[in-house]
């Protein structure tokens, strides 16, 4: 059984860095983080898969980085440089699939987390 518990999100002026937390148990190949904000769609922020490829969404612009902590079964999503447009609820998501393979079928990642708010003030 796969599970998904997020941590760290929180209120931060705009500048500020936040850390995301997702501990994973059960097999995964492919780790997402995912946000959305109110009235608007769900979209990918960041993926990362076990050989460590990662890609992320245009509008992070450099300012966020992805990594999995294989030790703690740990995914991160540290967040530097946030705006305000960057509040959102995220959630990570994981799926026992390649990154390239989800892409080609377009399907959405099978396990979710429970989200954690981020809200950036300016």
């Amino acid at each position: 059984k796969v599970e998904l518990v997020e941590s760290g999100g929180g209120s931060v002026q705009a500048g500020g860095d936040l850390r995301l937390s997702c501990e994973i148990s059960g097999y995964t190949y492919s780790r997402f983080w995912f946000r959305q904000a109110p009235g608007k769609e769900r979209e990918e922020v960041a993926g990362i898969d076990i050989p460590g490829r990662t890609r992320y969404a245009d509008f992070v612009e450099g300012r966020f980085s992805i990594s999995f902590d294989a030790a703690e079964r740990t995914l991160y999503l540290q967040m530097n440089s946030l705006k305000p447009e960057d509040t959102a609820t995220y959630y990570c998501a994981a799926d026992p699939r390649t990154m390239t393979d989800m892409m080609a079928r377009d399907l959405t990642p099978a396990h979710w987390g429970q989200g954690t708010q981020v809200t950036v003030s300016s």
